[in-house]
């Protein structure tokens, strides 16, 4: 998979970055990175966003309730999961999340 880049102003949850879950090994890894101040939570879905009208949300296991103030964190992924999104918590900065999955050209 190219780069793909999700982000988010202010609160709430960035546009949703879909996985190929039929790469095997899957290995996705992602940085975020904060201009200004946000506490953020990256979260991650089992469910199809294109089919499901509501996903079911879970936190990333180290990167949940983060607060970053111009710095970043970087995380990753070896199991199958079907799509990746920022949550902003709180704060006005932007969170801007690139994410890579190997395998894909």
């Amino acid at each position: 998979m190219r780069q793909q880049i999700a982000t988010k102003t202010g609160t709430g949850s960035s546009n949703v970055i879909a996985t190929d879950t039929y790469i095997s090994p899957f290995n996705v890894g992602f940085g975020v990175f904060v201009t200004g101040t946000a506490n953020i939570t990256i979260q991650h879905t089992f469910d199809n966003p294109q089919t499901v009208a509501s996903p079911t949300w879970y936190n990333h296991p180290t990167v949940a309730s983060i607060a970053l103030t111009d710095a970043g964190q970087d995380g990753n992924y070896a199991f199958p999961v079907a799509a990746i999104k920022i949550l902003v918590n709180s704060g006005s900065g932007t969170a801007r999340m690139t994410l890579i999955q190997a395998g894909i050209a």
